[in-house]
């Protein structure tokens, strides 16, 4: 299991991943989810991974080694396409997409063999120069959707345990900062109440229009801040929970 978060806002877009896998309790490993391609001033790209190990990894080489199309009117004219030479965030969603099914195309029918799923899934956010920023989120069978200001941030892997601080506290307007501690607040959720999910985490920050990334950062589990802002956001949890009026129909009344 993972979690990934990608949120996408008028400022920028933050992704944050943690880095554990397991096949059982007794085969925990850690693997980086989060893979950035970036030129400054000309693209910055980055993909979440969730699902098989093996798919993924498959996906992302496949990507970085680029994937060939040719023009069917013309035998030998091919190209190999790669996310440092698309011309869009689209195109960039599409290739994401292609390589997805060809990595079907070669496993899918062994995994199948095997009584195994063919499951990923993946966030693709960035922007390319001239371009708009768009973040999208690419399933199992190459097809994808894309955020929007309505529904701006999405997420794979354990979701349901970061997700509420998300609905509630999130939106499109949110700033960078913001944005980067509410990330911290629904992955320490997560981490809290599942232990498929764990530390380090790998997080990209990226301002709209710079077109370079802003910060990626390894965070530990001894990461001064991140356990700031656990513990504060514990706090006040608490704080919160003490100064809840009690039910007014049971013995005790209200305060």
């Amino acid at each position: 299991m993972t979690y990934c978060i990608g949120l996408y806002m008028d400022d920028g877009l933050v992704m944050l991943a943690d880095t554990r896998t397991n096949a059982g309790v007794d085969n925990i490993s850690t693997f980086r989810k989060l893979t950035i391609w970036e030129e400054p001033g000309d693209r910055v790209m980055a993909l979440m991974t969730a699902g098989n190990l093996a798919v993924s990894q498959a996906v992302v080489n496949l990507l970085h080694e680029g994937i060939e199309f040719c023009d069917m009117s013309k035998s030998k004219d091919c190209e190999r396409e790669t996310l440092l030479t698309v011309p869009s965030m689209f195109q960039a969603a599409q290739l994401v997409g292609a390589a997805v099914r060809e990595v079907y195309k070669t496993d899918g029918e062994a995994l199948q063999a095997q009584s195994a799923k063919f499951d990923v899934s993946m966030i693709l956010g960035g922007q390319i120069k001239g371009r708009r920023m768009r973040l999208f989120q690419i399933y199992s069978a190459g097809n994808f959707i894309e955020a929007t200001p309505d529904t701006p941030f999405f997420q794979i892997g354990e979701n349901k345990y970061g997700k509420p601080i998300l609905d509630r506290a999130f939106t499109y307007k949110t700033d960078l900062p913001t944005a980067v501690k509410l990330s911290f607040v629904s992955m320490d959720s997560t981490l809290r109440s599942n232990m498929s999910v764990g530390m380090p985490l790998d997080m990209m920050v990226y301002k709209k229009n710079s077109i370079q990334v802003e910060a990626r950062r390894r965070i530990e589990p001894d990461d001064k801040y991140f356990s700031s802002i656990s513990q504060v956001w514990g706090s006040h949890l608490r704080e919160a929970q003490a100064s809840l009026p009690n039910p007014p129909w049971l013995n005790g009344g209200t305060r």
